[in-house]
């Protein structure tokens, strides 16, 4: 096989810039079908951004023999279902973060695909961004020393709007939970990148803006493999909006934001050094580039099923209390949340 031809199910917003364009400009990739449920709106997509095919069926798009491997981005209440027809299918499956509704889903789907032997990948695609690709080299040489602690800040006034129709980030059924999952499994997924496997995960949420029943303010303490411990807030329900990863360790701090695109700075010795790397024009691209290559046989996606779980477990952990148990299907059961406002 010379090249990997795309399905997408759910050409919605993210599809726009950040990842769709990727599929057409990564070298041994195109985009040949993409689906929506609205009809409508699918060939619109199809029109604008030169795909062949279009279909208003998740499971017409995932039979066609054209299409080799398919990405999923619709909302994560979608995921699991979808992402196991196209095992059945025999094909291999990119599926949007937060990988599933909870730690549950996702073991699902890793057994199902595990069982095809077909590879499971997630847009986790910090992973692969140059920002992020430097700030995880100067860590793994020693820039900052031994790490001994991190701290994650995420503050943002999103409390506001209560007359407006809840959008699905805020819908537990859609998305698993409140913004912590789409928004702050970012960070929780580099720091995994980072410095592996976050152990002894623990944490406290609150509903404080009353925008909806979710949480919208998260507390989390864990550590790491090396022994450094971390701490992270999110917070949206803020007056004004914060956004900072902090590395400290024996020999100095790095710094640097999560959603932004402020140049990576390095203080040691009293100096400070700051690295500005390339903003991609579509951030997905060099993640859905490993992608491409791993299927063609020339390298490795850094995020796949097994990564994507172990973010998953982590914000379980700190949810846990606030949904009364993470691992069954809490969403249809609003009423016996402890957490939520009464």
């Amino acid at each position: 096989m010379d090249a990997i031809r795309w399905g997408i199910l759910g050409c919605g917003d993210v599809t726009e810039i950040k990842s769709g364009p990727g599929f057409q400009k990564a070298a041994g990739s195109s985009l040949v079908a993409v689906m929506r449920r609205d009809a409508g709106r699918a060939e619109d997509y199809a029109r604008r951004h030169g795909v062949p095919r279009w279909y208003s069926d998740a499971g017409a798009l995932i039979a066609d023999p054209e299409v080799d491997a398919v990405y999923i981005a619709t909302p994560p209440g979608d995921h699991c279902e979808l992402a196991l027809g196209v095992a059945a299918a025999g094909k291999p499956c990119y599926v949007e973060k937060p990988m599933a509704r909870n730690h549950a889903e996702c073991i699902r789907m890793i057994e199902v695909f595990r069982a095809a032997k077909l590879p499971l990948f997630v847009a986790y695609y910090r992973r692969a961004m140059p920002r992020f690709v430097k700030a995880r080299a100067l860590l793994n040489d020693g820039a900052i020393g031994r790490i001994t602690s991190v701290s994650v800040r995420c503050l943002e006034p999103r409390h506001q709007g209560a007359d407006a129709a809840l959008p699905w980030r805020l819908q537990p059924g859609s998305s698993g939970g409140g913004l912590f999952l789409d928004l702050g499994s970012h960070a929780l997924d580099f720091l995994d990148h980072v410095l592996g496997p976050l152990r002894e995960a623990r944490g406290r949420a609150a509903n404080l803006g009353g925008l909806a029943a979710v949480e919208d303010v998260v507390e989390l303490s864990f550590s790491t493999g090396n022994g450094a411990l971390g701490q992270g807030i999110w917070n949206f329900a803020s007056d004004h909006t914060e956004d900072r990863l902090e590395f400290v360790g024996t020999g100095g701090r790095l710094t640097f934001s999560c959603f932004g695109t402020d140049p990576v700075c390095l203080e040691r010795s009293g100096k400070t050094e700051l690295f500005a790397e390339p903003m991609p024009a579509h951030v997905q691209q060099p993640l859905i580039q490993s992608i491409v290559d791993e299927l063609l046989g020339r390298g490795t996606c850094p995020s796949t099923g097994e990564s994507g779980a172990r973010t998953q477990a982590v914000m379980d952990a700190a949810l846990e209390a606030y949904y009364g148990g993470r691992q069954r299907a809490f969403w249809a059961e609003p009423a016996g949340w402890p957490g939520a406002p009464r």
